[in-house]
This record gives structure tokens, sequence and C-alpha cells, in this order.
């Protein structure tokens, strides 16, 4: 399990901004803090809540912010559209991303067998977790005033 203190697993998966791209998170690393915001579903209440929240009342002048799905890609850019989000999303539809940070959930009770499990990482510059907040069910949100602090703790 990826705990405060480890080097960050990296992983490639796609980008979603007004584009859809590939995306190498060691790319991203090294100057300011990166937040990855794991959820479960894009669409889904609790998910657009913490999206939304994130969008609305979380500082991210001093980092870099991906929600992180396993939705595919395409479904990803129409809820970014959707909720007019203004950081991008990862869509991890292979699981390389919740696998890396063992932030994995099973929702066979909806038909689906895997999916994200919401969870908060903040990597410092130097690409190590500072941070790591992991929901007790899918229906919790993070503390984003302590996202906030440990954002301000990672940064240079």
């Amino acid at each position: 399990m990826t705990d405060v203190g480890d080097d960050a697993p990296t992983f490639t998966a796609s980008l979603v901004t007004d584009e859809i791209e590939p995306f190498d998170l060691s790319d991203r690393l090294g100057d300011e803090p990166v937040v990855l915001a794991f959820f479960p579903a894009a669409f889904s209440n609790t998910c657009t809540d913490e999206m939304e929240a994130l969008r609305d009342g979380f500082e991210r002048d001093d980092c870099t912010l991906f929600g992180v799905s396993t939705d595919l890609p395409h479904a990803l850019a129409a809820y970014r559209d959707q909720y007019d989000l203004p950081f991008a999303l990862v869509g991890d539809p292979a699981h390389r991303a919740i696998e890396a940070y063992d932030a994995i959930e099973s929702f066979e009770h909806y038909g689906v067998d895997t999916v994200a499990r919401r969870a908060v990482f903040v990597i410092d510059g130097d690409g190590v977790v500072t941070y790591r907040w992991l929901a007790d069910n899918s229906g919790q949100e993070p503390d984003y005033d302590a996202l906030d602090a440990a954002v301000d703790d990672a940064s240079p």
C-alpha cells in the first residue's frame, strides 16, 4: 500500500483536458505538489459533489490537481465539460493507477467489478507521498481543509 513517505508510484493512462492524450505521471512530478483525487464514477452524486468542491472551494494555485477514475476517457471528457471542471481528469480503465496506489473498490452490487476507491494523495516536488487519505466508504468526501494544509506543507 502506498503510504506517506513512499516514493510516488508512477503510471500511464489517458489525460482528459480539452483533448484526450497519453498521460505519464512521472512527466508531471518535480516542480509543485501533485494531488491525485481518485473517485469511483463520473456522473454519480458523491463524485460530482467532490469534483465541484475541488473546483469551487479548493485552492489549486500551488499544486497540479488530477481527478482519477476508471471511467473511459470520452465519458470523463463529457463529465468534465458538463461540470466545467478546470482541472484535468485521468482515465484509468486499465486500472494501472488504482493498482499502483492500492485505491481499488469493488462495486459488484452495481454490476461493476472494479472502480477507484475514493482517495487523495499529495506528492511533493521530490516525488514523495506527503499525504494520504482513503475513504471509509464511497459516500465519504475528503476533508478539504486538511487537503489544503497538506498541499501547503508539500509546497517548496
